[in-house]
């Protein structure tokens, strides 16, 4: 799968990450040992393509930086630092087709959606979406856009947004969508009806799937029940040739007797009763003259012998 991790990066590179050995000048962070390993993480990943190296370089740094910012809040510096860290590391693991690790990964850093970068939470969701598993953004996503802390960034309608397009409409939550686009100030006018023109077109194609899924069962349905039907009627047959095999392989005497027989039982004459009569004598001379035709010949040699 490692076309398809490469496509994943795709996205990723175009969105601020990761930094270049081109790009180091424009930094404003004193030089210290974490921006080095930064730098050499960066150069791993983009120049010498060593994604297991660059990945330990970003776990190291983000080791250090948690150990230096122990009992203190954490400088600007050092949160621009572990945010550009995390950049590398999420390409390094979808560059090595690891990328179901990445939330994960960049989650013990950040402890909780919340605290997450919108750099970060932006790469996320346009990887797990490309990967066709925006599910596992969902939540954490969620939880990060009714953070107060949060919906004052200048990121936040882009995030919201985003989140609509590619975490909530692709499950088919339309009414969380709804309720996004309506219940958050951070849309326009415009935007706002655009997004809401995205959720109804949204509702048809989900109401049209259901009608055509519908369709289908009941074609099902009735398919089955036509086969079962088809079924029962072979097997009817089945019996009926293998009766008529079994009486036709019966001796002539035994064949008329099992008719007789079955005649009584079908059209449930009584031979005591008058009616039963006529056709009692009827089908004695019938028996009679069946018996006659047989063995007039037999009679006529016996005679001339």
């Amino acid at each position: 799968m490692k076309s398809d991790a490469a496509i994943s990066a795709g996205p990723l590179k175009g969105l601020g990450g990761p930094l270049r050995s081109s790009e180091r000048a424009r930094t404003a962070m004193a030089a210290s040992p974490v921006v080095h390993l930064l730098e050499e993480a960066a150069d791993l990943l983009v120049v010498h393509l060593d994604f297991p190296a660059a990945l330990e370089t970003c776990e190291r740094a983000c080791q250090s930086l948690a150990r230096d910012a122990l009992g203190e809040e954490p400088a600007a510096t050092s949160l621009e630092v572990k945010c550009s860290l995390c950049v590398v590391g999420i390409q390094a693991l979808a560059e090595m087709d690891r990328w179901r690790e990445v939330l994960s990964w960049v989650l013990q850093y950040y402890q909780v959606p919340e605290k997450l970068p919108p750099k970060v939470l932006e790469l996320c969701i346009l990887l797990y979406s490309k990967m066709q598993e925006p599910g596992a953004m969902l939540n954490v996503v969620s939880a990060w856009l009714q953070d107060p802390d949060n919906q004052g960034l200048p990121e936040y309608g882009i995030l919201a947004e985003l989140h609509l397009q590619r975490v909530l409409l692709p499950l088919g939550h339309l009414a969380e969508a709804e309720e996004l686009v309506v219940g958050s100030a951070a849309f326009g006018e415009q935007q706002r009806l655009e997004m809401l023109q995205a959720v109804r077109t949204a509702k048809q194609q989900q109401k049209q799937e259901r009608s055509g899924f519908q369709e289908v069962l009941k074609t099902n349905q009735e398919g089955s029940f036509s086969h079962k039907f088809l079924s029962l009627l072979m097997l009817l047959r089945r019996l009926w040739d293998s009766a008529v095999s079994h009486f036709l392989s019966l001796p002539f005497k035994k064949s008329l007797l099992a008719a007789l027989i079955l005649c009584f039982l079908v059209m449930r004459f009584d031979p005591a009763s008058p009616p039963s009569l006529p056709f009692l004598y009827q089908l004695a001379q019938l028996l009679h003259r069946i018996r006659k035709a047989m063995f007039a010949h037999l009679y006529q040699l016996r005679l001339r012998d």
